[in-house]
Order: structure tokens, then C-alpha cells, then sequence
């Protein structure tokens, strides 16, 4: 799971452009958007994109539970984890 999460971080910095951000610098428990890396729903779409290409997992515009998958890097490890196992 450390691995994953990892390349999570890896991809949030590169989908995004966060060149000033590394790896280590991005907490497992911290909020993605609003507080914690400051995310806005544009760089949730461009996300959601990488995600689906590096990962293979998809995610509605209808599905309620988006908001809780995006909330962390664990909340996301998890999602893909899940969907992976399915």
C-alpha cells in the first residue's frame, strides 16, 4: 500500500504541475482540497483522468461518494485498491 500511495503522490504532482511539491511533502491523511493541498474542482477533473489512465479506475459525475474517495491519499489508495480487487 506504501508503494501505491507513493505513485499517487508521484501522479497528483505530475497530472497537476506541482513542481514545487514533492512527494514527501504531501501527508497520506492530508485534505486534498480546500485546507490541506488546495485542490479545486478543475485540478479534481484533471485527477480523475490521470487516475483512470495510470490506474484503470473510473469515477461518475453522479456517484455520491467521489468527494470521499478524493478527500486523501489513503482515501484514494483505497478506492483503487478496492476497485482492483473487485
Amino acid at each position: 500500500m506504501e508503494d501505491l500511495k507513493l505513485e499517487i503522490k508521484k501522479l497528483i504532482i505530475g497530472a497537476l504541475e506541482l513542481e514545487d511539491l514533492r512527494p514527501e511533502n504531501i501527508p497520506d491523511s492530508a485534505p486534498l482540497f480546500g485546507a490541506g493541498l488546495g485542490l479545486d474542482s478543475i485540478d479534481a477533473l484533471e485527477l480523475g483522468v490521470a487516475l483512470k489512465k495510470k490506474f484503470g479506475v473510473t469515477f461518475s459525475a453522479e456517484d455520491a461518494d467521489n468527494k470521499k474517495y478524493f478527500a486523501s491519499v489513503n482515501s484514494l489508495a483505497a478506492y483503487i485498491t478496492e476497485e482492483k480487487n473487485k
